[in-house]
């Protein structure tokens, strides 16, 4: 008896030890992980809080936009934007906005709201479908500079060729018949044949700058 009361004394002195030794940092990890994991679930709450709201912001914004109230459309926006600007639906509301202010002559205002979906949205996809819209409005106004610089962002793979399409509009309108149809080739040859009548445009445009798209030829000059 009296050896196993050694023995044990023996255990309870080692793990003092490694206690005395290591115990601040046992106690110090086991707060990082139970306030990692606390952290991850307050922030998944958090995520999920904040969708909810500005889902509900959004029908509400999706209504103005709807009865062609601007000012309500904006101030619906500013709000999205200041409180919810990280989520999906803020950027969706950028694009929604943009649309409804430029249909009511408020380009100004539109570019801003795609302008920011195009810097701060949410979604890669998004970002990069306003700033091709962004595109879209400076070519409106002849913005052929802007509209190549915004064009010439990195953007994901699945938009690459409708960004190139976009460059080689801008290129011909300012004249530069043979940069136009490097631009166009690339798109055709990038763009997914499963984009159907998109592709065949694309392919007319190289047709009439006297490039045959599916040779990679000239069949009559571009320059």
């Amino acid at each position: 008896m009296a050896t196993f009361d050694l023995e044990q004394q023996e255990q309870l002195d080692a793990i003092k030890s490694v206690w005395e030794r290591w115990g601040n940092l046992v106690t110090w990890l086991l707060i990082i992980v139970l306030g990692a994991y606390a952290a991850w679930n307050g922030w998944n709450y958090w995520q999920r809080r904040q969708g909810t709201l500005a889902s509900t912001l959004y029908g509400e914004l999706e209504r103005s936009a709807d009865a062609g109230d601007v000012a309500h459309t904006e101030r619906i926006f500013s709000d999205m934007k200041d409180h919810y600007g990280r989520t999906t639906y803020a950027t969706y509301a950028a694009l929604l906005a943009a649309k409804t202010l430029y249909d009511k002559s408020k380009a100004a205002e539109a570019e801003a709201a795609l302008t920011w979906a195009a810097d701060k949205g949410a979604d890669p996809g998004l970002r990069a479908i306003a700033r091709l819209r962004l595109a879209s409005l400076d070519i409106g106004q002849k913005a052929y500079d802007k509209a190549l610089k915004t064009l010439s962002a990195d953007f994901p793979p699945q938009f690459r060729a409708l960004a190139a399409d976009r460059r080689g509009d801008v290129l011909l309108l300012q004249g530069k018949r043979k940069e136009a149809a490097a631009e166009y080739s690339r798109a055709y040859q990038t763009m997914d044949p499963a984009a159907g009548e998109y592709r065949r445009l694309i392919g007319i445009k190289l047709n009439a700058l006297g490039i045959n798209p599916d040779a990679g030829a000239k069949v009559g000059g571009a320059a």
